[in-house]
């Protein structure tokens, strides 16, 4: 038999700590809630943390938080059909570069800290409202929210007034007069 080789313990706490993070995203918890993803939404979680995590094992140097960012509005806009709007992608972002740094240094406290954070949220309930583009600017002062801090100082975002983008499916012209044709799905995997 192959001898299997185990992962650094260091990638492993990273592991642990993106999951973590991407389970107390409001948004992605709305996403994969009510399965705007499809039936494996869940799944598409996991796979979107280990596309993390590959990146992060791979790239000399690491990614950066605006990379980490992009590929966050990227999957949400390919696998779950939302075009998230809220700036929520960028502190997400930030805090993965974090937990990487931490994870290579052997700190643990913010892995810590989500992973109890995401505890406290695992079978709860966001309650969501979704608005069309239409009804924008009749919302007002409605699609405003605040992130709020638990008593141990992590970042949990409250959930924003959703915009069903879905209904759109105009094609994007390019200033040649070419029709973009845009990709779906998980990017060959």
């Amino acid at each position: 038999m192959a001898d299997i080789q185990r992962p650094p313990a260091s990638l492993v706490l990273f592991a642990r700590g993106v999951i973590a993070r991407l389970e107390t995203w409001s948004i992605l918890r709305v996403a994969v809630q009510e399965g705007w993803g499809g039936p494996n939404s869940a799944e598409k979680r996991t796979w979107l943390a280990s596309e993390i995590v590959d990146a992060f094992e791979k790239q000399v140097p690491p990614p950066d938080d605006q990379y980490v960012e992009e590929l966050l509005l990227q999957v949400m806009a390919d696998e779950f059909d939302c075009i998230v709007e809220d700036e929520s992608g960028e502190g997400v972002g930030k805090d993965i570069v974090q937990i990487w740094e931490e994870s290579q240094s052997g700190k643990q406290d913010a892995i810590l800290k989500f992973e109890e954070s995401a505890g406290k949220l695992k079978g709860k309930k966001i309650d969501a409202q979704i608005t069309s583009e239409e009804n924008e600017e009749d919302a007002g002062d409605d699609d405003e929210w605040e992130d709020e801090s638990d008593d141990e100082g992590v970042r949990v975002d409250e959930a924003p007034q959703l915009i069903d983008h879905r209904t759109r499916n105009e094609p994007e012209v390019d200033e040649n007069g070419f029709t973009l044709v845009k990709r779906k799905g998980r990017g060959g995997r």
